[in-house]
């Protein structure tokens, strides 16, 4: 006999039940802001806008662009070992459905996640029928974990975590994290100090495994890296990869500083690429000639480049003698962005202080594989890498050591959701 929920969860089932009555109001006026698909925000109250396909189906779920892609290597696994097995990929957002309409291959396809009320979750679940359902990281919504384990779900949550704001909010309800965390099959926590937090609320943690680790390396358009690099020779580069309002300065006044002459390029790629010609403008008032990727301006022709483009951040790294990850110098709401790119392009890579949103700097810390600096010590590490120090090297050589060690780790959690499937 199942126990009741406890009465947290039926408090929560009541609320989110009667919020959903507004909810039809609430995305059609995201969907006028751009926040919503506006042909498919019906998807968000569990309105099905594709037929489900006939036979077996894993649901993988990610809430945003980061998660979304951290699923692909397992999504391909799915479909290449398991091809009578139909992937249901959802998420939350536009920027990462336009990302997985791009990159899903066939027998995969992209629903909108539906809103954690029960009205939506039972349409959703009634719809689809997975067999199998795996959420990325912190993807806790008691209304659809616990609609799908009712229903027979064999339920996965990989890379599994939970900030220190979430855990003091579920030890304020510990029937119902106990009742939410146990309907997982496989629980696997991003790190160790993630796997402490669920084990604090009660849950089985099975093991540790960040899928971030298993996702391919960035691409690169092979002729138009053979271009840039018969353009630029032995001219060393530097990279400022994933710039936010505020940094830009920083690393022009640095760059000014450890490379007066002309022989240095520095490539700035803001974060997002609409902010390029601010950008540029920036360099030039600071007495600084800068061409810009959009306008199509010669890579070199200048001292700063400012690379406003998207998907191409794989062929700066790999012109980089040394990078500068963005979101770090001054963003403590940012904390940081993705050090795994350039590790495992052998790129040597640093940031600044704040990385809060990437725990995994810690340890690539601890294993010399990179560094935090403050901005005032960034001239200093351009210097470094302008005179060819090896020191640089090596340390890139350890962060890629680090980052096959992480892809081994998560080819191993895509192995064991494989064998859910076969129970």
């Amino acid at each position: 006999m199942t126990a009741a929920p406890p009465a947290s969860l039926r408090l929560y089932g009541l609320a989110s039940g009667a919020a959903s009555l507004a909810a039809p109001v609430w995305l059609r006026a995201r969907a006028s802001r751009g926040k919503e698909d506006p042909a498919r925000w019906a998807e968000r109250l569990g309105r099905a806008t594709l037929a489900r396909p006939a036979g077996r189906l894993a649901w993988l779920h990610g809430v945003s662009v980061g998660e979304s892609l951290s699923l692909l290597p397992l999504i391909d696994r799915l479909r290449t070992e398991r091809p009578d097995v139909a992937v249901l990929v959802t998420s939350g957002t536009r920027a990462s459905a336009e990302l997985l309409a791009a990159r899903l291959p066939p027998g995969a396809f992209h629903q909108y996640a539906p809103l954690d009320a029960p009205g939506a979750v039972a349409r959703f679940l009634e719809h689809w029928r997975p067999e199998l359902g795996v959420l990325a990281e912190s993807e806790l919504w008691p209304n659809l974990i616990l609609g799908a384990r009712a229903r027979g779900v064999r339920l996965a949550l990989l890379s599994a975590r939970l900030s220190a704001r979430s855990l003091a909010g579920w030890r304020r309800a510990p029937r119902a994290a106990r009742a939410v965390l146990g309907a997982f099959d496989l629980l696997l926590a991003r790190d160790a100090a993630a796997a402490e937090r669920f084990a604090a609320l009660g849950a089985r943690v099975d093991g540790l495994a960040d899928l971030k680790f298993g996702v391919p390396p960035l691409p690169v358009d092979e002729a138009e890296w053979a271009r840039a690099r018969d353009r630029l020779g032995a001219r060393p580069v530097l990279l400022a990869a994933s710039t936010h309002p505020g940094e830009e300065e920083i690393v022009l006044k640095a760059f000014q500083a450890a490379a007066p002459d002309a022989g240095t390029l520095l490539i700035l790629a803001p974060r997002h690429p609409a902010r390029g010609e601010a950008v540029a403008r920036l360099a030039r008032e600071l007495g600084l000639a800068a061409g810009r990727r959009t306008s199509g301006d010669a890579l070199g022709d200048a001292p700063v480049y400012v690379a406003d483009t998207v998907g191409e951040l794989g062929l700066w790294y790999r012109l980089a003698e040394l990078a500068v990850i963005g979101g770090s110098l001054t963003h403590e709401r940012v904390g940081g962005h993705n050090p795994l790119e350039p590790a495992r392009l052998g790129c040597p890579f640093i940031s600044g202080p704040e990385v809060s949103a990437w725990p995994v700097y810690e340890a690539l810390e601890a294993a010399r594989a990179t560094r935090r600096v403050r901005p005032g010590e960034l001239a200093d590490w351009f210097s470094q890498a302008l005179l060819g120090d090896p020191a640089l090297a090596e340390m890139a050589a350890r962060a890629s050591a680090f980052a096959a060690a992480g892809e081994t780790a998560a080819g191993e959690a895509a192995e064991r959701v494989l064998e859910l499937l076969d129970r």
